[in-house]
């Protein structure tokens, strides 16, 4: 069991801020129709309207950024009511921020801020802020803030106007943080000092946009020490109160009611905190050790690890007596008990990509915001899907999910590397130490040491410039660094020897900072005044939201930071220490403005070309968004086959190709920089189909044939004609039918796509069907005529024109004579049981009115089925011939 330290800070005065609301009216069919143009929002879905009710408990506003679309999801129900869309950033990063009556979205994108008014649904404001990383939106009922990261700048705003409250609180760059308490009390970390701060709102005007009373602005009210100087901290806010992870030093503060308590923690990898934690427990999660820390009220840390494997888990939230952990490489979320044993396994999308938890109204909500679905889990631990995507949403269906990535492969883990690039430039009794990173060579630095002068320090991995204070002027000192890691303790590399002197050069008077589209960054400053001294250069420090390190040096009054050093996207401001020829360095200039390295986005992925298979000459293309290296990707120019266009989709058909052509597609994305690198693929249109005939056979009256087509990509349709009859189905084989018996025919096949047809023939006769002239004495009868007509001189059955023995006699077919039989026609009844007793009977009323055509004497004729049996059928039986 790890035991807290309790420390009471001298001179803090924690307080609660007043609790107040924003007042708002029922919504109407009226006001959900007149949403503002601002940003262009639109409510989506049937019956959107009549479900924009003042609805507010048990709801979170979700993100989906494959839509563009908010949805309003009710906890309770776990459906959405309410859907907007938000034209111009599908696919972008967006922060929302919300309480019962507000919603507060920010395009990391673009950085544009935008205010919603929920019981209205119309915006109410837009700002533009800083695109980027760097720079976030806190709301508490009605205060927000914007917090500036970069600049160390925390600045009030109206959230119904977005306009500024009095003037903002300065903190050193770099801070981190910038997240409300139950309370109301904004926290911010900040490294440099090692303390955490609470910043209170002031009172918002009566009227929106109005100034407030003079005097009135935003106070920074409490402020604890919870870490060394330069210690990398990480902030969450609690119920009343903050917690801190000093990464640094492994360890949790948590500051309540004006007091510290540390609790140490037995990690060996950088940890993460959510912004927000509800309850009485803090975890802590070790991504790269798959490991939570459980902080409990009165100092029991508790430990268990996640399944899976790989580093890409998102900091564990604490709800209902539950820690919930995401693993964005599958989108899985895993569910433990208080005890830490895994009782849950929540599968999501089954997908990769961002997941973001919080706890809402009661109810956890978990969002990918890259997918169509999402989770809700009430306080009893019951997890409902939500379709984000339902309810007759216009567009369509969303992307097919990629399939999962391969396991990460785990490299190869040993100590870091020894820091790069170790310079120190003397001050007046002091000197600054800064390093370019070490080889992390498999586990994620934790911290640099910092050693010389008989001291010794602890910076965070992110903090890698350090002034040393204390010195004696005209002593020489030399420093080490070292960086350590889960495996332990680097090599150190040393510093070039200093004498701090009190003949100090100043700093420059300013700094700017522009990024320019080739990716690098172009920071310059006045000519500093060397008191006296020569400046030889000018050591330039790169500050982020929580970070800050070398980044370089210039014997000029500018220094152009290389494409690639500075990651794109994220926001960056800049110092400048003057540093003369005898080594003596003067104290940071003030700091520059922000800027947002960028550069031309990269090659799209995951380019697929396909035949479209119902269009001639038509070729679909989609792919994978394109990252946009730091501004966003404004279009795509699509070449296919030599036909160029754009398109702000990431799909797009084009047609007027030739039809079986082979053409090359190129893809490529286009941002404030230009054109990025080029995907590129192939693909062919539809060509006609080709037909080969590979057998056939038949039976009397049809014919089968047998065939394979290529189909040349197209959806393809096949059919098969002879003797004016067809048929239509099958590719691979097809029979006509009704054909007459004993007959050559030739079978035509053909195949149609979308870019013509073709045909192929065949040739095949049908079997012939044959029959016997009968005529059987009926000696048992009483009538003599029956004895006797048998008994004629050929002995033979009459042929005649037609079916009817009034018509003309073409001639006679002898007794038991083999004739071929063609068709069957229907003519004058015969009383059968007269010359074929037992054909159809033995009564007069017994007849048949069936005649056969037969080839007779060169030529045809009809004989009555009386006189007639086919071969092979039984005796009451026409087989199979057609009707004439």
């Amino acid at each position: 069991m790890t035991t807290i330290e309790d420390v009471t800070s001298a001179g803090a005065q924690p307080s609660r801020p007043r609790s107040r609301k924003l007042r708002g009216g029922l919504v109407t069919v009226g006001t959900v129709a007149a949403l503002l143009a601002a940003m262009g929002l639109t409510v989506l879905g049937l019956g959107a309207a009549d479900n924009a009710v003042a609805n507010f408990d048990a709801s979170s506003w979700l993100w989906s950024a494959t839509r563009s679309e908010m949805a309003r999801v009710n906890g309770i129900t776990a459906r959405v009511d309410t859907r907007m869309e938000v034209p111009g950033a599908r696919r972008h990063q967006m922060q929302v921020t919300q309480t019962d009556r507000l919603l507060i979205l920010r395009d990391l994108n673009t950085g544009q801020v935008s205010s919603l008014d929920l019981a209205t649904l119309q915006i109410t404001a837009t700002t533009p802020t800083t695109p980027g990383l760097g720079v976030s939106v806190a709301l508490h009922e009605d205060d927000a803030f914007v917090i500036d990261a970069v600049q160390g700048i925390v600045r009030q705003l109206d959230p119904r106007s977005l306009t500024p409250i009095g003037e903002p609180v300065h903190y050193p760059p770099g801070i981190t943080g910038g997240a409300f308490d139950g309370a109301g009390r904004l926290w911010v970390g900040v490294p440099s000092e090692g303390t955490v701060s609470a910043v209170t709102a002031a009172e918002l005007p009566a009227t929106p946009g109005a100034a407030p009373p003079a005097g009135l602005s935003p106070k920074q009210i409490e402020t604890y020490e919870v870490a060394d100087q330069h210690h990398e901290l990480v902030v969450s806010t609690l119920d009343d109160g903050v917690a801190v992870l000093d990464r640094t030093s492994a360890s949790l503060v948590t500051v309540q009611g004006g007091r510290t308590q540390r609790a140490a923690l037995s990690v060996t990898a950088p940890g993460s905190l959510p912004p927000r934690t509800s309850g009485r427990q803090v975890p802590v999660t070790v991504p790269g050790q798959r490991k939570v820390h459980v902080v409990r009220d009165g100092g029991e840390v508790l430990q268990f690890s996640v399944p899976g494997a790989g580093d890409r888990l998102t900091p564990a939230v604490a709800w209902a007596d539950r820690f919930y952990c995401a693993d964005e490489s599958t989108g899985t979320v895993y569910s433990f008990d208080t005890n830490g044993q895994l009782v849950d396994t929540i599968e999501g999308s089954g997908r990769p990509g961002p997941l973001e938890l919080e706890v809402r109204e009661n109810h956890l909500f978990i969002n990918p915001p890259g997918s169509s679905t999402a989770q809700v889990v009430d306080d009893r631990n019951q997890v409902r899907g939500v379709n984000k995507y339902a309810n007759d949403v216009l567009g369509g269906d969303p992307p097919a999910a990629p399939p999962p990535p391969a396991p990460p492969k785990k490299p190869k883990v040993s100590k870091p590397g020894a820091p790069r690039a170790v310079t120190a430039a003397a001050g007046d009794a002091s000197a600054r130490v800064s390093w370019q990173a070490a080889a992390a060579n498999g586990a994620e630095i934790t911290k640099y040491v910092v050693e010389g002068a008989g001291q010794r320090h602890e910076v965070g991995a992110n903090q890698r410039s350090l002034e040393i204070t204390e010195l004696t002027n005209g002593e020489t000192y030399t420093f080490q660094v070292h960086a350590v890691n889960a495996k332990g303790d680097g090599p150190a590399k040393r510093s070039n020897p200093v004498t701090p002197t009190a003949e100090v050069p100043d700093p420059p008077a300013s700094v700017t900072a522009e990024a320019r589209p080739d990716g690098t960054v172009l920071v310059k400053w006045p000519v500093a005044n060397g008191q006296g001294n020569k400046i030889a250069r000018y050591a330039v420090t790169a500050t982020s939201a929580g970070a800050s390190a070398p980044a370089g040096d210039s014997t000029k009054t500018e220094l152009v930071i290389p494409a690639g050093q500075l990651e794109y996207g994220t926001q960056y401001a800049f110092t400048v220490v003057s540093v003369t020829d005898k080594g003596a360095g003067s104290k940071a200039s003030p700091v520059s403005n922000t800027v947002v390295p960028f550069a031309a986005p990269a090659a799209p992925t995951e380019l697929q070309a396909s035949t479209v298979a119902d269009q001639p000459g038509t070729i679909a293309v989609r792919w994978a968004p394109a990252v946009d290296n730091g501004r966003p990707v404004t279009k795509y120019v699509v070449d296919v086959g030599g036909k160029t266009s754009e398109v702000t989709d990431t799909q797009t058909t084009v047609g007027g190709l030739g039809n079986g052509q082979n053409v090359t597609v190129k893809v490529k994305a286009v941002n404030e920089a230009g054109p990025g690198a080029e995907a590129s693929t192939t693909a062919r249109t539809v060509a006609p189909p080709r037909v080969t005939v590979t057998g056939s056979s038949a039976d009397a009256t049809s014919v089968t044939v047998s065939f394979t087509v290529d189909a040349g990509g197209g959806k393809v349709t096949c059919s098969a004609a002879t003797g004016g009859k067809t048929a239509s189905g099958s590719c691979s084989s097809l029979r006509v039918t009704g054909l007459m018996p004993g007959t050559a025919y030739t079978v035509t096949v053909t195949a149609t796509n979308a870019a013509g047809k073709n045909s192929a023939t065949r040739a095949q006769s049908t079997a012939a069907v044959y029959g016997r002239a009968i005529c059987v004495n009926n000696t048992s009868s009483s009538d003599p005529e029956q004895h006797t007509w048998c008994n004629n001189p050929d002995n033979a059955m009459g042929v005649y024109s037609g079916t009817s023995m009034s018509t003309t006699q073409v001639g006679r077919a002898k007794y038991n004579g083999r004739y071929k039989a063609l068709c069957k026609a229907k003519g004058e009844g015969i009383n059968d049981y007269v010359y074929n007793p037992g054909k159809m009977g033995t009564s007069p009323n017994d007849r048949t009115y069936d005649w056969i055509r037969i080839e007779f004497g060169g030529g045809t004729g009809y004989i009555s089925f009386a006189w007639f049996n086919l071969e092979g059928y039984d005796i009451n039986s026409t087989g199979p011939l057609p009707s004439c």
